[in-house]
């Protein structure tokens, strides 16, 4: 595992459109959330730690956010070929158990990945009614343990969203696993 943070995007920058497979066999493209109050681009895993650690709380926002039109997607990029633990069926079992209730894509290409500057997982970007990005940086101040969390940055980034408010400059990159970036032959 290498510790890997996640790059600072600069803020203003439009999404990266996309168009993706789901595990749930379906296909799913930005544009179409294009209006929602809040898109958040989360590129995750199964077999990472720090997702792990993050997932229960991730999926708790979603559940909470969503029917506020927060609209919740999660991009898989690991070659999955050297990580087998990131296949479609383990993403499928991990949303299953953890209870990820918005579209969980697959990135084969690793062209989203790159489109969006993700380097690590989770790597989290938020953007606002106009896909432009507002907020890039880390769930929450304390990754390893959620009793000893004092600033959840995620959330109240889309709390400032949700009530037309500036977002807050002072963001803190995420950090996590590296991509596992496919190996050029």
């Amino acid at each position: 595992m290498a510790l890997t943070y996640s790059e600072m995007v600069p803020l203003g920058k439009s999404a990266p459109n996309f168009k993706l497979p789901g595990i749930d066999g379906k296909t799913y493209s930005l544009e179409s959330y294009k209006g929602k109050n809040a898109v958040v681009v989360m590129f995750i895993c199964k077999h990472c730690p720090y997702v792990i650690a993050t997932q229960d709380r991730i999926a708790a926002l979603a559940r909470e956010l969503t029917p506020k039109g927060v609209q919740f997607i999660g991009i898989n990029s690991n070659d999955t070929d050297q990580y087998p633990e990131d296949s479609p069926e383990n993403m499928r079992l991990q949303a299953s158990a953890v209870g990820f209730d918005f579209p969980y894509l697959i990135d084969a290409t690793q062209e989203v990945a790159h489109a969006y500057d993700a380097v690590c997982t989770p790597d989290i970007f938020v953007f606002d009614k106009a896909l432009k990005l507002a907020y890039r940086g880390r769930i929450d101040d304390n990754w390893k343990d959620p009793t000893k969390i004092r600033r959840h940055d995620l959330r109240e980034a889309l709390v400032a969203l949700l009530a037309g408010k500036p977002v807050s400059a002072d963001q803190i990159p995420s950090m996590g696993c590296s991509i596992k970036w496919r190996q050029e032959v």
